[in-house]
């Protein structure tokens, strides 16, 4: 249904993730709009890419988990990494462990948090795909073209700073579909 949706309304990928990588974090912004979860899964179909999501534990009940599994949705038990007494971000860790657990995994994560406007970025993908040791991939829906697609691989150099005004430059030219919405984080931009 997805790819049958982006097909009849003209959207393309332009770029394919490499078969190679068969782990890694995918970042995917602009992020503006609900229409991009419909152009998003259509890219992914038309790709034929095996990508997965977190999702809290709790929503991978019944009947929730007959929709997100489906869809991709990897459940994560933060709570776990708490009571461990981990002294980072619980999120963080837990979604880093996933990849220990899987032989192939492509974590899709969107670092706005949100289709509103925020003008600073969640940044645990980073830490994730550093902890992980797997390259990030960057994904984009692009709205001025009609293109979606994965166009870039980063391999976290450690260098918080000059990797993600990397990242930032990469996005500069990509257009939501609530252009408005989409800012980035003016701070990693520098």
């Amino acid at each position: 249904m997805f790819k049958l949706i982006y097909t009849l309304l003209g959207w393309k990928v332009s770029h394919f993730l490499p078969d190679h990588i068969k782990k890694c974090v995918i970042v995917v912004a602009p992020h503006t709009s609900n229409w991009d979860f419909i152009f998003g899964m259509g890219a992914v179909a038309v790709m034929k890419l095996n990508q997965k999501f977190v999702i809290k534990k709790e929503w991978m009940k019944f009947p929730f988990n007959l929709l997100m599994k489906p869809l991709g949705a990897l459940p994560i038990d933060r709570e776990k990494h708490r009571m461990e007494g981990s002294t980072k971000s619980s999120t963080v860790e837990a979604m880093a462990d996933l990849f220990k657990e899987h032989e192939e995994l492509r974590l899709v994560i969107t670092p706005e948090g949100t289709r509103s406007r925020v003008e600073k970025w969640k940044t645990g993908f980073y830490y994730v795909a550093l902890k992980a040791n797997v390259p990030i991939a960057l994904a984009f829906i692009n709205y001025g073209n009609k293109t979606c697609g994965v166009d870039k691989i980063i391999y976290p150099s450690g260098d918080f700073k000059k990797d993600m005004k990397e990242i930032m430059d990469f996005y500069r030219d990509k257009q939501g579909k609530n252009q408005h919405n989409f800012s980035l984080d003016a701070e990693l931009s520098k």
